[in-house]
């Protein structure tokens, strides 16, 4: 259990540290942590529709996030390049992000195509039935993307680090508005960057790849 939780801590830092320096990143991290709770709610009474939010809502404002906000190139805090970042990223790097949203994206160019799912499903007669598809294959999409990482995880690496991803995946939405509620309020002081004071405290002494 030791190892666990001390796994489950280093992976939460390196998210932190690594891929959240943008206030406007936190930010949205944070309005997409409390929709990600109004989904993880839903999911006990209207599973599509929160499978709609959790990709239509949640994902989007996360992502953009990542894609748009946060700054690439060389990491003077961690004292780190962009490509080690990329290469050590225990989940969904950019790359990895970029075919899940292409199949995030195809799922209803695919229902539209065959409203049948090739004879799997009956076809909806109504865009209130389109629409409880495309939530369902969302669902699925997301359920299959995360155990598609943890068993890749616990192939190179073992159980314990892809059991502490998968607790970190889950609990993302708690831990974020934890550690990102006063981003919001930062950003509006006119702090794009987060100072990262504490990583930069941290990382002091530890030895990181060079330039």
């Amino acid at each position: 259990m030791k190892r666990f939780l001390d796994t489950l801590r280093e992976q939460r830092w390196d998210d932190h540290r690594f891929y959240h320096q943008s206030r406007i990143n936190q930010s949205l991290h944070f309005i997409s942590a409390i929709s990600f709770l109004v989904a993880y709610v839903l999911l006990f009474i209207d599973p599509a529709m929160a499978a709609l939010i959790g990709w239509l809502f949640s994902m989007t404002t996360r992502q953009i996030g990542h894609f748009f906000f946060e700054p690439r190139g060389f990491d003077d805090v961690n004292n780190v390049t962009d490509e080690y970042k990329e290469a050590v990223k225990v989940g969904y790097n950019i790359h990895r992000k970029v075919v899940l949203i292409a199949v995030c994206v195809g799922l209803p160019l695919l229902l539209w195509l065959q409203p049948s799912l090739f004879g799997l499903i009956t076809p909806a007669t109504s865009w209130q039935g389109t629409l409880h598809d495309i939530g369902i294959a969302w669902l699925a999409l997301g359920v299959a993307g995360l155990l598609f990482r943890v068993a890749q995880l616990w192939l190179r690496d073992g159980a314990v680090p892809a059991l502490a991803w998968m607790t970190k995946i889950l609990t993302d939405p708690v831990h974020d508005i934890i550690l990102y509620h006063k981003a919001p309020l930062a950003l509006l002081r006119g702090e794009l960057i987060d100072p990262m004071t504490h990583v930069r405290h941290q990382v002091r002494g530890q030895v990181q790849p060079n330039r």
